[in-house]
């Protein structure tokens, strides 16, 4: 059964990967680590490797310092739930002896009946003995208590003047973004301008890239550029920018290579809606 540590690393795993965008396939494709591997990872079935945790983070654009935490969390819980003793396995302690019979009296014909009452009472007070045992052992060592596991703030972290300049990641302004344009560049790379309305903000991403590309965003002139090869295999954004329902919004890419930059634009619309992606 999973524990409740690892239930909260699994879940934060889970938020990782919704991130990348990848399925559970495509983290087979850019990790170490198989299709049904992440599948139990995720699931809380098994508590994964180090290295598969510092690789979702490093796909996620995550510092893995929190995740490291939560699995250090778990692998020390469930190093204790393994050496901890389980009481239906102790063996209950030994009957005491039952005293010795009483020398046979002189005959008589109740001298049978006698013998057997007592041999009876021996009998059940031995067995009370055990089970009184057995239960006194029960009693001391109780079964281990299992915390439910803390419940996660899934709202975003910031609204309005707040989000200026904030990475929409961290904030969780992502999670229910509005696309406001997208464009395939003639060299391949993908560009969407995204716009939240619970934080009111906008910023631009970019995928299919290659190091040294760059994206800005305005107003703001909020710029990222791909700077390793994990981000050119995943999803690069800018940080955010305050945009209110009717401001026009701009983001423009810059291939390395030197070609003439290609920008998508939209404007906020005045009544927008949250949407999934």
């Amino acid at each position: 059964m999973s524990s409740p540590e690892r239930a909260r690393l699994a879940f934060a795993l889970g938020e990782l990967k919704d991130r990348t965008g990848l399925s559970l396939a495509g983290l087979a494709v850019k990790t170490t680590y198989s299709k049904s591997s992440w599948d139990r990872y995720l699931g809380g079935r098994t508590l994964p490797p180090r290295t598969a945790v510092e690789e979702l983070c490093g796909l996620a654009g995550e510092d893995p310092a929190r995740c490291l935490a939560l699995w250090e969390l778990a692998g020390s819980a469930e190093a204790e739930a393994r050496a901890r003793p389980h009481p239906e396995r102790e063996q209950p302690p030994p009957a005491p002896e039952s005293a010795p019979a009483p020398p046979p009296g002189p005959p008589s014909p109740s001298g049978h009946r006698g013998t057997t009452a007592l041999t009876v009472l021996a009998a059940a007070c031995a067995l009370a003995a055990v089970v009184t045992a057995a239960l006194g052992l029960f009693r001391e060592v109780p079964p281990p208590h299992q915390d439910a596991p803390a419940p996660t703030p899934t709202g975003p972290l910031c609204r309005g003047a707040a989000c200026e300049g904030a990475d929409p990641l961290t904030t969780r302004c992502a999670q229910q973004p509005v696309t406001l344009a997208d464009r395939h560049t003639a060299g391949g790379a993908w560009v969407e301008l995204r716009y939240s309305v619970e934080c009111g903000a906008s910023w631009a991403r970019m995928w299919g890239t290659a190091i040294g590309d760059r994206l800005v965003v305005t107003p703001g002139g909020r710029t990222v550029r791909v700077g390793t090869r994990t981000q050119a295999d995943t999803y690069v954004y800018t940080h955010m920018t305050l945009t209110v329902p009717g401001t026009p919004v701009r983001a423009c890419f810059r291939a390395v290579d030197g070609t003439d930059r290609e920008c998508v634009e939209s404007r906020v619309p005045a009544a927008s809606a949250p949407a999934g992606g």
